[in-house]
């Protein structure tokens, strides 16, 4: 008797949330191994195994996938109806769109399925984010008009606007809702996720520095027709049309402060550096660098021979007096505007470079711009420039 019942224990054990266990139907073979190491050894396992024999079959793969890569400490602490609401709403999103449907499943688990961005707060975003962009991408015939609708609407839709007083920078979508504000990082993770709410495949992108130092940026790329387009928060003119696009066609690939990053769910080979958490290894990314460079040069050149751009240079010299000293000259951080439009902007050369090289953006001819730059007092100063037919050189200077 007592063997019979040592030996159906062993049996109970062999199915149940063991070292050893036998996972749903549903759930493919390739796996059982993944998801047995992912959840080794957390206090949670026993209640992801039963959310996982509880999910619809059609489910319980992408499930899989998602708990096969989540960070350790997610594992162990993160809500398990938090992880239901997502895999519930996420599917939605796939039976309610077609472009959601005729997605590979590989994208589908890596670019719309995941219940986070980076390392914000783990919240329920999706749910709230379907109710409000559901009904915006059913006015759509595809999913590159979807992706333009919602990002062009999102600001109105969910009342966020970039404001540095927002209080950090990697917030999840309700805390940047709850302030009214976000910093690029939160404005880009709740693009991010917005898309996603709505079946489209986006992802995060970001740089911990430009090229110059003069700063960080956060940014979106979404995917279609099987191409990764740039895009932002406030919706660009253009699929990779950015303002920052000359700096990014800076960047260095073999510096990681000056590298490009795109996210992904799964480890991709490299990490994404997070200037507002340094010491993370927990957000996995792919070095996009020279598909920027590329972009950048490939729109360069046909700025240069379409016959309506010509280049803008700029130099700021520390006084007017000493505007032809190559020591006297400054550098500053310049951002430039048509209207409302930032259409680009970066660091003015310093005494130590070269006298010929300049602060130089190839913008539309016969159109007024506006300088933005901080003067030697501190304080934030404009210059109007007429760009007309002719290539511009403009001087600023911190004195005046």
């Amino acid at each position: 008797m007592k063997k019979i019942v040592l030996l159906a224990a062993i049996a109970a054990l062999a199915v149940g949330c063991g070292r050893r266990t036998v996972y749903p139907d549903g759930i493919p073979q390739s796996y059982h191994a993944p998801l047995d190491k992912a959840l080794d050894g957390s206090p949670q396992r026993d209640a992801w195994c039963e959310m996982l024999s509880e999910l619809p079959e059609p489910q319980r793969e992408g499930a899989a996938y998602v708990l096969s890569n989540m960070p350790r400490g997610d594992v162990d602490t993160m809500s398990v109806e938090l992880m239901r609401e997502n895999i519930d709403y996420a599917y939605r999103a796939r039976e309610r769109f077609e472009w959601c449907a005729a997605l590979s499943d590989s994208i589908f688990f890596n670019e719309v399925l995941p219940y986070a961005v980076v390392d914000e707060v783990r919240d329920s975003w999706r749910g709230e984010l379907f109710g409000l962009f559901a009904p915006i991408a059913d006015t759509c015939a595809d999913m590159e008009s979807a992706a333009r609708a919602v990002n062009g609407c999102i600001p109105r839709v969910v009342g966020v606007e970039y404001n540095t007083l927002r209080e950090k920078t990697n917030q999840s979508p309700s805390e940047s809702m709850r302030q009214h504000m976000a910093s690029c990082t939160g404005l880009s993770i709740l693009l991010v996720d917005a898309l996603r709410s709505v079946g489209i495949p986006s992802r995060f992108a970001a740089t911990a520095a430009w090229h110059d130092n003069r700063g960080n940026h956060s940014w979106t790329e979404v995917l279609v027709d099987s191409r990764w387009r740039i895009t932002e928060y406030y919706l660009p003119r253009e699929w990779d049309k950015a303002w920052f696009m000359a700096d990014a066609g800076q960047a260095d690939a073999e510096d990681r402060m000056h590298a490009i990053y795109a996210t992904s769910f799964a480890p991709a080979g490299d990490r994404l550096p997070m200037v507002w958490n340094e010491e993370s290894r927990d957000v996995h990314a792919v070095n996009v660098t020279r598909r920027y460079r590329d972009i950048y040069a490939a729109s360069e050149q046909a700025m240069q021979s379409d016959g309506r751009h010509t280049r803008l240079s700029i130099v700021m010299f520390r006084s007017a007096d000493r505007a032809s000293e190559s020591a006297d000259r400054v550098a500053a951080n310049v951002d430039i505007f048509c209207g409302e439009e930032q259409m680009g902007g970066g660091r003015t050369p310093s005494a130590e470079r070269d006298m010929n090289d300049m602060l130089t953006l190839w913008l539309p001819k016969n159109r007024r711009y506006t300088l933005l730059y901080e003067g030697g007092d501190g304080q934030m100063h404009r210059r109007h420039v007429d760009l007309k037919e002719e290539p511009l050189t403009v001087s600023l200077f911190a004195d005046e």
